[in-house]
């Protein structure tokens, strides 16, 4: 069974996820950042300083591993966030304590970024591509297992890790199932709205680049499962509402809008189910009934993308 929804790029160029979010939802994003830098210091203090290997020729192609003492462990490559144009690898470490201690490597690759790329995205995701192929060909030695590789991220770095899910491995002398799953977060995987996006201010989109790192529109390459993740503090359906709108004030054409009815239709069942449960669950509380909340009232979890290979 294979399906797909598509959200979490057309909230991007809503300007209401990814980093232009931060202005408007998370006022206090520098005290955030700054708290995130702090944690990934105390990591770092308490797992050591990570191995810190090159994957490719240029200076900025270097890789942090964070290793764990289970011998052939899987490994997980978290591809960082920043709207392509910030971050680094060392900042984004705070996860790494969470895989070591589970017994699994974690690895952070730096790359360039658009600006420094001239406005291109195609050298970043080619970077990423070959932090994973160098990371299926070392795994022995640091201890990981080649056969079970897989990748995560969160904003732009979910959209990068999602490209390599559309690879061409054996450019890269890779395997075509190098990566046996993918977990990604509040990504972007039709860069269509991206483009009318204010992203489109820095990088240079040409319809071949948004063509060739749109994941969602290559999906018969994908072999692996895949879960992308967003959450949402306001309604879904109030930002997917005003997403409709601006895209039409910016003339997206209307074609690029099939579909989003069914997501209007699934956000609207999370949110009504949400509240039922919450309702439930303080009424339970009130009768002195325990029972598990399985969703926080005004937060809405959405799986926006979701590709499964049956067996």
């Amino acid at each position: 069974m294979r399906w797909c929804v598509s959200i979490g790029a057309a909230l991007v160029a809503a300007g209401l996820v990814g980093g232009d979010v931060a202005s408007v939802a998370a006022p206090n994003a520098p005290q955030l950042h700054k708290r995130r830098q702090d944690k990934c210091k105390e990591v770092r203090a308490r797992l050591g300083e990570p191995r810190r290997l090159a994957y490719g020729p240029t200076p900025v192609e270097m890789l942090d591993i964070y290793t764990t003492k289970k011998p052939n462990a899987p490994i997980n490559v978290f591809i960082h966030g920043g709207a392509w144009r910030a971050g680094e690898a060392w900042e984004f470490c705070d996860a790494a304590e969470l895989f070591v201690h589970a017994g699994a490597h974690f690895v952070v690759p730096d790359f360039i970024d658009v600006i420094a790329a001239g406005g291109s995205l195609m050298p970043m995701a080619e970077q990423v591509r070959r932090a994973v192929a160098w990371v299926h060909k070392n795994a022995a030695s640091f201890g990981g297992d080649p056969s079970r590789i897989f990748i995560s991220g969160r904003s732009s770095g979910a959209h990068l890790a999602g490209t390599t899910l559309i690879a061409d491995w054996k450019e890269f002398g890779a395997p075509a199932d190098v990566i046996k799953g993918a977990l990604l977060s509040s990504g972007m995987y039709d860069l269509k709205p991206v483009r009318l996006s204010k992203r489109g201010a820095y990088v240079k989109f040409t319809d071949a680049m948004e063509d060739a790192l749109s994941t969602q529109r290559h999906l018969t390459r994908i072999n692996c499962p895949v879960i992308l993740g967003l959450i949402l503090i306001r309604s879904p359906i109030r930002l997917i509402l005003r997403l409709i709108l601006r895209c039409d004030r910016e003339g997206a054409p209307r074609a690029e809008w099939a579909g989003w009815a069914n997501v209007v239709q699934l956000c609207r069942t999370r949110v009504r189910n949400g509240g039922r449960a919450a309702r439930d669950q303080r009424q339970q509380e009130r009768e002195g009934v325990a029972r598990p909340h399985h969703l926080d009232d005004g937060h809405v979890v959405v799986q926006v993308f979701r590709r499964r290979v049956d067996a």
